[in-house]
């Protein structure tokens, strides 16, 4: 029997978000808003998603903060 599984995080981009000043980089630039979950996937359907968070990313130097 073969059976194909997979586990890793999944990142998608909800598109712009502020514009702030970086705690990294000191940089004031337009933060992009990603949403972060992490999944196990079977057969390449996702079948289960825990520790969803939403960020807001660096342009600059990528750091990433919690919303």
């Amino acid at each position: 029997m073969f059976l194909l599984f997979g586990f890793g995080t999944k990142r998608q981009n909800l598109g712009a978000g502020q514009i702030r000043n970086c705690p990294r980089c000191n940089n004031t630039t337009q933060r992009a808003r990603i949403r972060e979950s992490q999944q196990f996937t079977l057969f390449f359907v996702p079948v289960a998603r825990w520790n969803r968070r939403e960020l807001e990313q660096c342009g600059i130097c990528g750091a990433a903060v919690q919303i």
